[in-house]
């Protein structure tokens, strides 16, 4: 089943690939790796913004983060022409923008995450970062990153 397959069968529409914010290109490919520059949330085309553990509460911080994912997914197919040249996800990096009490990031992060698997079964099992910062471009709950690894698809 290609991953397009894989995507209608559980419902997911991939959003449009943001374009970027700032000085970079949202993918980079090199060494059989793709390089996913950092996503920001949008859920039905609104940024979410606000901070874990004062004005975001967990719940809408892994929607967030699954949305970071989502755009992740967009930008790969943008990028590839087709998500079926994803050989393994490699590693996510999840940056949630923080109050100093909360220290639920990895909870978060799950919602990227679990995304990666659902989508690419355990060719989306990856290694991770899930890290609490004072403040995201644009005021953002989630930023999340990623690396890739390509085949020949």
């Amino acid at each position: 089943m290609s991953i397009a397959q894989r995507l209608a069968e559980l419902g997911i529409v991939l959003p449009q690939p943001a374009a970027p914010v700032a000085s970079y290109v949202p993918v980079v490919v090199v060494g059989g790796l793709a390089h996913v520059s950092g996503q920001l949330p949008f859920i039905d085309g609104a940024l979410v913004t606000g901070r874990l553990g004062e004005d975001v509460d967990l719940d809408l911080g892994a929607r967030a983060a699954r949305a970071c994912g989502l755009m992740i997914l967009a930008q790969l197919n943008a990028a590839l022409g087709s998500l079926d040249r994803v050989e393994r996800v490699v590693k996510l990096g999840a940056f949630v923008n923080s109050a100093t009490v909360f220290t639920d990031q990895p909870k978060v992060a799950n919602g990227a995450s679990d995304l990666m698997v659902e989508v690419f079964g355990d060719a989306g099992k990856h290694a991770r970062s899930a890290v609490g910062v004072p403040a995201l471009p644009l005021g953002a709950a989630v930023e999340v990153d990623a690396i890739v690894a390509l085949g020949s698809a």
